[in-house]
């Protein structure tokens, strides 16, 4: 924008409107559209720029004002084209506005020396008393923040990877705070050393103090009634509202925190929902929520998780209708030391039901029901593989990710099968093979890992992972056919082990090809880091597939994948689905046995399976 001098006449304009400078000669206005007389009662401090006020701004619904500045103080402070500033009760001092803001019945907005915007600090997630493992700032998502943690005490990555940021905030970072176009400002108490994206809506805000708010025209952020964000990063469609409290934070995409929910040196990414609880040193990938009063979350690393009450974990394991039971989901663990009423990393999709404290690692027993009583600790392999629960959360997640394509910085793998998840089913399988072969086929129970398991649940439980292994192998199969893929090119071992980074599954082998790469100086930007993570997730069906090769010849016991053998796959997969989509409909209809569920309920679940069976049959 081009700027000039005040002329006389609109000097005198503004002195007869009650307004005053400490030095009129360093007040700038545009070339073009500046009008004295849509400014009254300001005081300029400083060096201060003025676009032009030639039109109205929406205000509220169906409520338009003239653009202007009306009872403010600004010191060094830039304002866009056709932007309303009114009833500032203190001032605005080292701001840059841009057009067509409007900022109403602010007490203070205020840019000091020194400030970070909350940028490039560290966040102590999982150990609150420890140092910081989490660098923030404005391009952080779940993957990287992820693998900072996993990676924590490798202090060459630690040293390179702020290095990296440093230099990506040494180019992007503003002088003074900055308000980008169309943001809306009211009824707010304090604005400090923060930057605020495009079309994003602060009303009644408590006080915002050394952060940024990634707004965008397609995905604007919403700060509501109450809220207190200090040192704190806002991702894109995100809304904080009704007196949440948010400090030393990183907040990703489209979450959502309300209703009081406080939280320091806590992470959350896409889609996250918290409300009433407190978070501390709590790492939420995505999905992760919590709704509940009574609910803390300290110390914990999750990913799609819903946390309950009390001895209430989640509701997925629940079915259809009353919110009873828990489900530890995929990539949920704790820190050392920590108590929670699980076993720590159980497995993925492991349910527990009642009061019992952390446990050796047992990660190859997923899906399955672990149960604390005044007798011990009782695992029920797999039997989650067929519950109502875990089919509806396989068909909603990707339904409730609400960001929009351009906002996607978390890489989010909806598989419920996965190399992950299979490796775990193959692994359980053979592990409960060994406990029938050691223990002999008239065990009434085996030991494992400290905890009982019954003959029959081992029995079942094998037929459960058998079933998920075809089920698995058979959508491998359709898919690499389908996408002209299913050459061994790319084979993989069968010992090749996965990583869920954040929500991102990547082999293990190539995130620490990462690891390596970053510390010896090969990904030179904290964006090639970045790209790197979203060039393995596009290779990721292939990736998979040369893994899922490995499976099916261990499985079937052969050397090389014929016709026949994809015709025997094939056929396996379509009797598994069947069977498969059976068992979670005697799983619904022992539910609404049970007297918890409306019967019309029942039957729109059974019309969805029936759906299901009609797209595979």
């Amino acid at each position: 924008m081009n700027y000039r001098n005040l002329t006389d006449t609109e000097r005198l304009t503004l002195q007869q409107n009650d307004c005053w400078a400490e030095d009129w000669q360093r007040i700038m206005v545009a070339e073009e559209g500046f009008q004295a007389d849509r400014l009254r009662r300001v005081a300029f401090y400083g060096e201060v720029k003025l676009g032009s006020f030639l039109s109205e701004v929406e205000v509220s619904k169906g409520f338009f004002k003239r653009t202007g500045v009306y009872d403010a103080t600004l010191r060094n402070v830039s304002v866009g084209d056709e932007c309303l500033i009114e009833r500032i009760g203190g001032y605005i001092n080292n701001y840059t506005i841009g057009q067509g803001c409007v900022i109403s019945n602010v007490s203070l907005m205020e840019t000091t020396e020194g400030a970070t915007y909350g940028e490039n600090h560290t966040i102590a997630v999982l150990n609150e008393a420890g140092d910081g493992n989490v660098i923030s700032f404005h391009g952080l998502n779940s993957q990287l923040a992820a693998f900072m943690v996993k990676y924590e005490q490798d202090k060459d990555l630690r040293n390179a990877l702020r290095r990296l940021i440093a230099e990506e905030l040494t180019r992007t970072t503003c002088e003074r705070g900055t308000l980008g176009e169309n943001v809306k400002i009211t009824n707010t108490t304090e604005i400090i050393n923060t930057v605020v994206h495009a079309n994003c809506e602060i009303a009644g805000a408590n006080r915002l103090s050394d952060c940024t708010i990634m707004s965008s025209e397609n995905s604007s952020v919403y700060i509501g009634v109450g809220v207190i964000c200090e040192n704190t990063i806002i991702g894109e469609g995100t809304s904080i509202t009704n007196s949440a409290k948010l400090q030393d934070c990183f907040v990703g995409e489209a979450c959502q925190i309300t209703n009081g929910f406080s939280a320091s040196q806590s992470v959350f990414f896409a889609n996250s929902h918290f409300a009433n609880g407190e978070a501390c040193a709590a790492f939420c990938g995505p999905f992760s929520a919590s709704h509940h009063k009574s609910t803390l979350l300290i110390g914990g690393m999750f990913s799609f998780y819903n946390a309950g009450s009390a001895t209430n974990f989640s509701n997925h394991a629940y079915k259809m209708g009353p919110l009873h039971w828990g489900i530890l989901e995929r990539g949920t663990k704790t820190a050392s030391g920590s108590h929670l009423l699980m076993p720590a990393k159980i497995g993925a999709f492991s349910v527990c039901i009642g009061k019992i404290t952390t446990y050796p690692d047992t990660t190859c027993l997923p899906f399955s029901y672990v149960i604390g009583s005044n007798e011990g600790v009782s695992i029920v392999p797999g039997r989650n593989l067929t519950t109502v629960g875990v089919f509806r959360d396989i068909h909603k997640w990707r339904k409730r990710d609400l960001r929009p394509l351009d906002t996607q910085k978390s890489i989010i793998n909806f598989d419920w099968l996965s190399p992950y998840t299979a490796m775990q089913i193959w692994e359980g399988k053979q592990i409960l093979e060994q406990l029938i072969a050691i223990g002999g086929q008239n065990s009434a129970c085996y030991q494992y890992a400290g905890m009982t398991i019954k003959h029959s649940s081992l029995v079942k439980g094998i037929a459960y992972y058998d079933l998920a292994l075809r089920l698995y192998i058979g959508e491998m199969c359709k898919r690499a056919t389908e996408g002209n893929y299913t050459d061994d090119t790319n084979e993989r071992p069968l010992t090749d082990r996965w990583s869920d980074l954040g929500g991102f599954l990547l082999p293990e082998d190539e995130e620490f090809q990462i690891l390596s790469d970053i510390k010896d100086g090969s990904l030179e930007t904290i964006e090639d880091v970045l790209e790197r993570f979203t060039t393995l997730h596009q290779g990721y069906d292939k990736a998979q597939w040369g893994w899922t090769r490995s499976l099916i010849k261990a499985y079937y016991g052969i050397d090389e994948i014929s016709t026949i053998n994809y015709q025997t796959i094939a056929k396996d997969y379509a009797t598994a689905h069947k069977q498969w989509i059976e068992e979670i409909e005697k799983d619904a209809q022992r539910e609404f046995a049970l007297g918890d569920v409306d019967e019309h309920v029942l039957e729109d679940f059974l019309a969805k399976l029936e759906k299901e069976k009609q797209v595979y049959d």
